[in-house]
């Protein structure tokens, strides 16, 4: 069965059982911040099993794109070495929200696997969980007696906490779970050995294809389990894994998911799948990585140095460093199987074939820098290994490898490969101590302490009233301490509050809460699983008092108008530049709005120019907002509203409109686009392949920089006692570049005249033609005046040492002759250099070293000097 239609079945199998058939969220989390990457089928639905958000539908089926190469769940070192584990890959999930449970997700998982799919059921087993005297949680003797019904007794196993209790994280939703595996073995091989023996025991032919999660509890911050509000069926079924096992493979890799990829890559390298095991494993990591990269492209997160960007980016240089040293790929591959992908996979997923063009930009501008980075840690490790052969030792010390890998980004494994090659080592013991220590650090940075929450009263989500009012009457449902850097703050939830949490761009609402005895600022608000949690200082005295929240309105209404502003700016871009246009990202605050987008080239001043006078033009034409609370996508679908891929958006949506401009929006707005004033763009920039940036500012702050403008050019104006600014500064330039090549000219003849002198001065003994000396000259004469010499004496030996603005410089110049019995003018500079506390390098003829004590400047040219008659003898 091809892929495709093996993933069909499974929703069409479980819509006939009364699902929902829901589409994947993004792969990158958004609102939650204790995932930076959906990392199971259950995340999107997280909210429902906490109890903070009502539920949809009872029950729900779909296939969800997830990726686990950060936290507990990190598979990201075995991809491509083995035969089934992935960074992205797809889980088919069927879901119940307090609707059925243990009895009906057995016998329908049995029935599509046995019954549709015609799997034997001599090669399946079950796992229960054995029970947990530590949590309170008895033997799961209802599974058991289920899967009694389809399996017999010695195939159903009694699994420990750590296989058969699942939990994603360190708190949150859990339970007991039932595993199913396979035994993909030969005839001989279980006639041998039972796969009853091999559950669970890292064969990778007896594998486990779906995990039946019986969600029960919630783990809180103290270790301990509460039961949730309602029994929930979270079940994730790995798709690679199915098709393995459908199509008769021994390998997720042989499936029609990878072999496409594969095959491309294959014909790219000139190298045949099956013949070299090292370079199979860089085919099979190109090709999983491929998925994980353009996947979380098109879901809006592009490879940067901090947080969910810096996964995209290692996963992508594991994979340009694979086809590197494997395969011989000097030249950006990966973008070019973008389009074999988009192919294979874009009808499922629509994001792919939308985001191509930026995909295959972002990838290649990676590409290209990730390979120049390779070429010079190639070179910076040449350098040390032999400094490392020279000190006669046989292992690189671990604080090298370490600066490699952490100050140029430079493999690990990579500098063991090329370190083995060569004949050494490398101490990876003190390498790791090194890493832990820098994790150490990382850690303590950012340790936060964080006590469970004290509940007052339940509710279900926070009702936001901030549309409507800047003040609302509120109770406090539940609070929470946090210690962070050794400072305490509380997080409070109201029942309803006006204060907007962080989210969609827009940074939360500040304001006050009031009671009859205290008034206690709110320094931020944010949003965490459909909560809104307001941030304060200190905890009320009497939490269950009713309390006053008032959101600061000149705050809110700057904020409002720089979130309106991007809208009608977005729309602008889209009318200069092409509909291409789409948003990768957004900062909205009260001072200044921020925004990302994807366009493949610098916006001329032109265009930056007329895409102000849009936004002004709509500003002035005084658009009112209005907004549809309860639109469906279709219905936005119809009026043209923008909606961007990586957004998860619900059945009902939010949409905005002032005048022409129509986006999906949950953010807070103007009432009139004429409350916005002003609009003055601050600055256009790249800030990745195929991303611009825009900043700009609004009203006040418009003015601000209009006024800064304005007296600038006063200044100016003043200063050159010409009101003709353009015409005054012109001419100033001509006069400064008249006199720049009449100051050059004059220098160029000062240094044929020193020249000239030394020549004549200096005569040649002992084979060279030796002038060393200190000077207060720039360095840039010494250079110069170096170059000219080396001319006019195959035999000189200059070596000359300068102090200008406070600091020494050391310059050595070597004629061809000098160079041709072995001096190296750059080995002698980095030794010399260490007598001022300096260092540098250069070529074999010429380098310069600078450095920080001006008083060791002689003992550097003595040294340089003494370096040089010593290898000429």
């Amino acid at each position: 069965m091809e892929s495709n239609k093996i993933r069909q079945a499974f929703l069409d199998f479980f819509e006939s059982k009364g699902h929902a058939i829901v589409p994947s969220a993004p792969m990158v989390v958004k609102g939650d911040p204790t995932l930076m990457f959906t990392n199971a089928g259950m995340n999107q639905f997280k909210d429902i099993f906490l109890g903070n958000a009502p539920r949809k539908y009872p029950r729900a089926a779909d296939t969800q794109k997830c990726l686990r190469v950060s936290g507990k769940h990190n598979d990201l070192e075995e991809v491509g070495h083995d035969t089934y584990h992935h960074t992205m890959f797809e889980m088919l999930g069927n879901w119940s929200y307090g609707d059925y449970f243990k009895k009906e997700a057995i016998e329908w998982a049995w029935e599509l696997l046995h019954g549709v799919y015609g799997l034997p059921a001599e090669r399946m087993y079950a796992t229960v969980f054995e029970g947990s005297e530590e949590d309170g949680v008895p033997f799961d003797q209802e599974a058991y007696d289920y899967w009694l019904r389809y399996l017999p007794a010695d195939h159903i196993i009694r699994g420990n906490k750590h296989d058969n209790f699942w939990e994603m994280g360190e708190t949150g939703p859990c339970g007991p779970c039932s595993e199913i595996h396979f035994d993909l073995r030969d005839e001989a091989e279980i006639a041998a050995k039972p796969g009853r023996e091999m559950v669970n025991a890292s064969h990778p032919q007896v594998i486990e294809i779906w995990n039946l999660v019986f969600m029960q509890f919630n783990r809180k911050a103290n270790g301990s389990l509460e039961e949730l509000p309602a029994r929930n069926v979270d079940t994730g079924m790995g798709f690679e894994r199915l098709c393995m096992i459908l199509q008769g493979k021994k390998s997720n890799y042989d499936t029609d998911v990878f072999q496409p990829t594969i095959g491309r890559i294959a014909e790219m390298s000139g190298k045949k799948y099956g013949e070299d095991r090292k370079a199979d494993v860089a085919m099979r990591v190109i090709a999983d990585h491929l998925r994980a990269i353009a996947f979380s492209i098109a879901d809006g997160q592009l490879p940067s140095n901090v947080k969910a960007g810096y996964v995209i980016r290692r996963i992508l240089r594991r994979a340009v460093r694979y086809g590197y040293t494997y395969l011989g790929f000097t030249e950006p591959t990966l973008c070019r199987l973008v389009p074999g992908l988009v192919g294979q996979m874009g009808g499922q997923f629509p994001e792919l074939k939308a985001q191509q063009g930026l995909i295959e930009k972002v990838i290649e501008e990676e590409e290209s820098s990730f390979l120049r980075t390779l070429a010079t840690g190639i070179n910076l490790l040449d350098g040390v290994i032999s400094r490392t052969k020279g000190e006669g030792k046989e292992l690189i010390s671990g604080k090298d490898a370490f600066e490699l890998y952490d100050t140029f980004g430079f493999p690990i494994d990579l500098t063991e490969l090329i370190a083995r090659e060569q004949g050494v080592g490398v101490d990876l013991a003190a390498f790791e101590k090194e890493l832990q220590a820098q994790k150490e650090r990382s850690r303590n940075a950012a340790a936060v302490d964080t006590d469970d929450w004290v509940e007052l009263f339940p509710i279900r989500e926070s009702v936001f009233t901030g549309y409507d009012t800047l003040t609302e009457k509120v109770r406090i449902a539940r609070y929470r301490r946090v210690t962070s850097k050794g400072k305490t703050s509380y997080q409070l939830v109201f029942d309803r509050t006006p204060f907007y949490g962080n989210s969609g761009g827009q940074v939360g609402d500040i304001g006050m809460i009031e009671s009859a005895n205290e008034r206690i600022p709110v320094v931020a608000t944010e949003k965490e699983n459909g909560l809104i949690i307001h941030i304060v200082n200190q905890l009320p005295e009497n939490p269950a008092a009713e309390f006053t929240a008032r959101v600061d309105p000149e705050k809110r209404q700057a904020a409002a108008n720089n979130h309106t502003a991007t809208h009608l700016m977005h729309e602008a871009l889209r009318k200069v530049l092409g509909a291409h246009v789409e948003q990768k990202g957004s900062l909205v605050t009260p001072e200044i709005l921020r925004f990302d987008f994807s366009h493949f080239q610098k916006v001329t001043p032109e265009e930056l120019r007329k895409v102000e006078q849009l936004v002004n033009r709509a500003i002035r034409a005084n658009y009112p907002l209005v907004e549809n609370r309860e639109a469906t996508k279709e219905e936005a679908e119809k009026c043209g509203a923008m909606m961007l891929f990586g957004e998860k958006y619900g059945d009902k949506v939010r949409m905005v409109r002032f005048g022409s401009s129509v986006e999906l929006c949950g953010g807070t707005h103007t009432g009139a686009t004429g409350n916005i004033g002003f609009f003055k763009i601050l600055s256009e920039s790249a800030i990745s392949a195929g991303v611009r940036r825009i900043e700009a500012v609004t009203g006040e702050q418009a003015e601000k920089v209009l006024y800064a403008a304005e007296d600038t050019m006063r200044n100016i104006a003043e200063y050159l006692n010409n009101p003709q600014v353009v015409q005054a500064v012109k001419k100033m330039l001509e006069s400064n570049e008249t006199l720049s090549k009449e100051v050059e000219s004059m220098r160029r003849e000062q240094v044929a005249q020193w020249a000239d002198k030394i020549a004549a001065s200096t005569p040649e003994r002992h084979g060279m033609q030796l002038f060393a000396t200190q000077t207060d000259r720039r360095p840039d004469f010494v250079k110069d005046l170096a170059y000219n010499l080396r001319q006019r004496s195959p035999r000189l030996v200059f070596v000359v040492g300068s102090v200008w603005d406070g600091k020494p410089t050391l310059t050595v110049m070597l004629g061809d002759e000098i160079t041709a019995c072995g001096v190296n003018a750059g080995a002698v500079v980095r030794e010399a250099a260490k007598l001022m506390q300096g260092g540098g390098g250069g070529q074999a003829f010429f380098a310069t070293a600078g450095g920080k004590n001006p008083d060791g400047l002689q003992a550097a040219i003595d040294k340089a000097v003494e370096l040089i008659c010593n290898q000429l003898n």
